[in-house]
């Protein structure tokens, strides 16, 4: 695998201060990009334009949950189906997971703390109790004991390459050198994000990743 290197991170980032940034992710990032075969520069390109976006450059590594009333209403229309119930939930996101998250994804009830314990984190937002017992199966880190790991560098870059390797994300980028490029990465957006949101962002990044890794074909 060729390591990517500080100088082409930094090119990636759009954000104010991104050579301090780019120092303090690429060696967790190169890692895990080795452990989990992001080692070619194309797979490489895919893998970081979608963590870029997921995780607003490496800045939030945990799952935003403070939400409005009216936001709640829209994001879980049945779950929220009245005033009175997106209220009590509103502003408080470890209450607001907990109900969201009970009895899915390997989580307990509501009671359980399991969807605040195991609410998404990392560069790619690992979610619920059976997606972080699996992580830490294949990894040898403890994310059930400790899931604050993921909010980490080397945590958050290892749970994100994982995901991606886990769900064939890796054969599925060696596609993008193909002339169905944009499909394909459209593709790689859904099976991580269930949908396309962000979609144009995410493809600015992978433009500015490919430049950075002398990936051909950028448009």
């Amino acid at each position: 695998m060729n390591a990517i290197t500080k100088e082409q991170l930094s090119t990636m980032l759009t954000m104010r201060h991104a050579d301090a940034h780019a120092a303090v992710w690429v060696d967790p990032l190169n890692d895990a990009m080795r452990v989990c075969s992001v080692s070619t520069a194309i797979r490489q390109a895919a893998f970081l334009a979608q963590v870029l976006l997921e995780s607003g450059e490496f800045q939030q590594l945990q799952e935003l949950l403070n939400y409005s009333p009216q936001r709640l209403r829209q994001v879980w229309p049945r779950r929220f189906a009245d005033d009175a119930t997106a209220i009590a939930y509103s502003h408080n996101p470890e209450k607001l997971a907990n109900k969201v998250y009970a009895n899915r994804m390997g989580n307990g009830n509501e009671a359980s703390g399991d969807g605040w314990a195991f609410r998404g984190r990392g560069l790619i937002q690992l979610t619920g109790r059976s997606n972080y017992a699996s992580f830490s199966q294949s990894t040898g880190i403890d994310a059930l004991a400790n899931p604050d790991l993921l909010q980490q560098p080397a945590g958050a870059a290892l749970s994100g390459a994982w995901f991606w390797q886990s769900k064939g994300l890796n054969e599925l980028a060696d596609k993008s050198a193909s002339a169905d490029a944009n499909a394909i990465f459209t593709e790689l957006t859904r099976r991580i994000n269930g949908g396309t949101n962000g979609l144009e962002q995410r493809k600015a990044y992978w433009v500015r990743a490919r430049q950075a890794l002398g990936v051909a074909g950028v448009h």
